[in-house]
């Protein structure tokens, strides 16, 4: 599992750790990790081309240590120091003692360059890069240099993933002791490249409760159900599925493929869309309604494709089982229906869906997915699945739990109808008995390695080809 702490956080343990080591202990240990990753995406150092942006503070002290050591081991190393009077004097005197040198023309540098290292300004930048390191910004990020960053991309937000300004575009991002939100979530994530953690020994000296979660193969298959001898259709769990309409009939038909392979022992179907769903998957239970004569289900799927079936919302909200709410249900939703339920609620909306909800344009969500996802779920009492490039789940419990990350997709997921497929897996993991942010978050990670499945042979796919391919990722997790 890969964990994400805010920098209010990262200061504090980098405090404590710095208070047991001798003066400049824990900048070089960075600095080591750092240069060391630089050597490995040159390849030669020797005879390198390296160009050194170069911030106030800290960060940019640890690229001016780094680039000492690449410097005694034969790189030919220029600073661009875009604040001299604040630069990092012990780094800088490090620099010029192993042969680096300083520039004041940084664009005849950059021209040059094999790799850029990027020390403007780290975790504690806000609001995008000033004026004056735009133009050396964008120079770098036009070279033919792998451009590097330090610890996080200059202009990127560390603690939310926003970027509210201009920002650099890295190749490859060095981060220190642990990830930072901004590194796992969308749109910061899309500017910090490649990223390689670098342990400086902080491990010890954070919580045991991390700000941000991102699950692996590993930490999925922990969660999954596994039928045992004793099992069968019933303990194992029945879903509910009430979806489709006249003009989706497919949403019905697409949202129990989802569920038929999410690990519950039955699916029932409530819905108009009997006949479409019968056709394509004949172990399906129908029935045409209302949702609660359907028969004992142990959780209810509601809303994709499902039109005006405001009343269907309602009843399905008033039952004693848990309940994603997708789609159209999001539309149909009462918040204190919501809020005054005491089974688990699930709602999984895309930026639109959860713009709408907010009451905020569609843009707001995009540029600050972490709150809004966190308010979404503080607002409704319910768990959240925000989905998008990155899926964030999170639960209504004010923070004590992290908000969960999901790494897994391709942009070819982007497609009609594969938010239905991943309603009904996600739908079939309640059922199944797993909690909704433990079912939110499995659901969006099978999905995701489906659809690289699907996708591996290049070229789209489709949604029923992302639920034909949950076996095959299902069995991917547990390997």
């Amino acid at each position: 599992m890969r964990i994400a702490y805010s920098v209010e956080t990262v200061r504090a343990a980098e405090a404590e750790l710095m208070a047991r080591l001798p003066e400049g202990a824990l900048m070089q240990r960075a600095a080591a990790g750092l240069a060391a990753a630089c050597a490995g995406l040159l390849g030669r150092v020797y005879g390198a081309r390296v160009v050194l942006l170069v911030g106030s503070g800290d960060n940019g002290g640890d690229a001016l240590y780094a680039g000492a050591r690449l410097a005694r081991r034969g790189a030919g190393v220029c600073a661009v120091l875009l604040a001299p009077d604040r630069a990092h004097q012990g780094g800088l005197a490090a620099l010029l003692g192993a042969g680096g040198r300083v520039t004041d023309d940084p664009f005849e540098v950059l021209a040059d360059a094999d790799l850029v290292l990027d020390g403007v300004t780290g975790i504690g930048g806000h609001g995008g890069l000033r004026p004056d390191a735009v133009p050396v910004i964008r120079a770098a990020r036009g070279s033919n240099a792998v451009v590097v960053a330090v610890d996080l991309p200059s202009g990127v937000e560390a603690d939310t993933g926003e970027v509210r300004g201009e920002a650099l575009h890295a190749d490859a991002t060095v981060t220190f002791g642990t990830y930072k939100p901004g590194l796992l979530i969308d749109p910061a994530k899309e500017y910090a490249g490649m990223v390689r953690l670098v342990g400086i020994g902080l491990e010890d000296h954070l919580p045991s409760v991390p700000d941000l979660e991102a699950l692996q193969h590993a930490d999925v298959a922990r969660l999954l159900p596994v039928p045992t001898g004793e099992s069968d259709k019933y303990r194992r769990g029945v879903v509910g599925v009430v979806a489709g309409s006249a003009r989706y009939p497919g949403a019905a038909v697409l949202a129990v493929a989802g569920a038929l392979r999410g690990g519950a022992g039955a699916v029932r179907y409530v819905g108009p869309a009997a006949d479409g769903v019968i056709a394509r998957f004949p172990e399906a239970l129908v029935h045409g309604g209302p949702p609660a004569k359907a028969g004992r289900v142990q959780a209810w799927v509601v809303g994709p494709g499902l039109g005006d079936g405001i009343g269907v919302v309602a009843e399905v909200l008033d039952s004693d089982v848990p309940v994603l709410v997708d789609a159209d249900g999001l539309r149909l939703l009462d918040a204190a229906a919501v809020r005054g339920r005491g089974a688990p609620t699930l709602l999984t909306p895309h930026a639109g869906e959860a713009a709408a909800l907010l009451g905020v344009p569609r843009e707001e969500v995009e540029s600050a997915r972490l709150a809004s996802v966190r308010e979404l779920a503080s607002r409704y009492g319910a768990t959240v699945l925000l989905k998008g490039s990155t899926t964030l789940v999170a639960a209504p419990d004010g923070g004590r739990s992290p908000v969960r990350v999901n790494p897994m997709g391709t942009p070819w997921l982007a497609t009609a109808g594969s938010g239905d497929v991943l309603s009904g897996l996600a739908g079939s993991l309640l059922a199944a008995g797993l909690d909704a942010r433990d079912a939110g978050s499995a659901a969006a990670y099978l999905h995701g390695l489906a659809a690289r499945h699907a996708a591996s042979e290049g070229g789209p796919i489709t949604s029923y080809e992302v639920a034909e391919a949950l076996r095959s990722a299902w069995g991917d997790v547990q390997a």
